[in-house]
């Protein structure tokens, strides 16, 4: 009982080391440069300080469950009792961790969806946009693109194929896509990659990704446990861009039918008024 308040005072005091410089620059700035007294400074002061222990808790959650949590799902996962073959031999396929993969994307996709900072972002485009861009419609895109990145992700890790390979094939088609994508969306397809990675998803997945690491044969969990992140960036990006290129497709679409409807309209209201004419001059 007594390590946890120890473990929560040492992580509180580093937490206010890491947080000092921040700070230092916004208050210097504000005296030195700026040279005006912070509106409300008994409320920042506080806010300051819901930081300094939410930043603890938080940390602390971390080493308490969300690190060993990953890991736990992934031993389980990759346990030879599940799998139906002994990885202490070698011989295994990546066929045998089709449950870690399912896994993998869908703690990808629920860990974006919730993520805070993705939240704030596609409320903030959404309004910004007028309602052109759906905040649901871009978070569900953002979460699909980090649930198939991390899934992929895993399978390398299974496979042991290289990262830099995929990480060039992968900025090579957000590259083709910038070319055909709308200018409007480009910028928010590239900030999705980095909302994605913050207090929630990366977490787990890096946890995830080191458990994976240290439970099968031959992988190094230095250099095949970590790359995930990189996945989790990197997807979202391609996903939403490619979800703004269906979007506009099919805004295309339906403006192409309108457009002909009308035309049709227009040609049956001509037609029947020639009608009516030729008819009224036989009479």
């Amino acid at each position: 009982m007594t390590e946890l308040p120890i473990r929560l005072l040492e992580t509180f005091l580093m937490t206010m080391r890491d947080v000092a410089p921040i700070v230092a620059i916004l208050f210097g700035f504000q005296y030195l440069v700026i040279r005006k007294h912070l509106p409300n400074l008994k409320k920042v002061l506080i806010g300051f300080f819901y930081v300094l222990v939410g930043l603890t808790l938080f940390l602390v959650g971390l080493e308490e469950a969300l690190f060993p949590v990953g890991k736990t799902m992934a031993q389980q996962l990759t346990a030879p009792d599940f799998i139906g073959v002994d990885l202490s031999l070698g011989k295994f396929d990546w066929t045998h961790f089709m449950w870690v993969y399912i896994f993998a994307a869908a703690i990808g996709f629920a860990t974006t969806v919730a993520e805070p900072s993705l939240i704030a972002v596609s409320l903030k485009a959404e309004e910004i946009s007028g309602g052109a861009l759906k905040a649901r419609g871009l978070r569900i895109a953002v979460a699909v693109g980090v649930a198939v990145g991390v899934g992929l992700g895993a399978y390398r890790i299974v496979s042991g194929t290289p990262l830099p390979f995929y990480i060039m094939v992968g900025y090579g088609i957000v590259i083709v896509q910038t070319f055909f994508s709308s200018k409007m969306i480009i910028p928010l397809a590239y900030d999705s990659g980095g909302v994605t990675t913050s207090t929630v998803t990366v977490p787990v997945v890096a946890a995830l990704g080191l458990g994976l690491a240290s439970t099968i044969p031959g992988r190094n969990p230095l250099l095949d446990g970590f790359g995930l992140i990189a996945f989790a960036s990197l997807f979202p990006v391609m996903s939403v861009l490619g979800y703004a290129m269906i979007g506009e497709h099919i805004a295309r679409y339906r403006a192409k039918k309108v457009t002909k409807k009308k035309s049709k309209d227009l040609h049956e209201t001509a037609s029947s008024w020639k009608r009516k004419r030729r008819q009224g001059g036989q009479t």
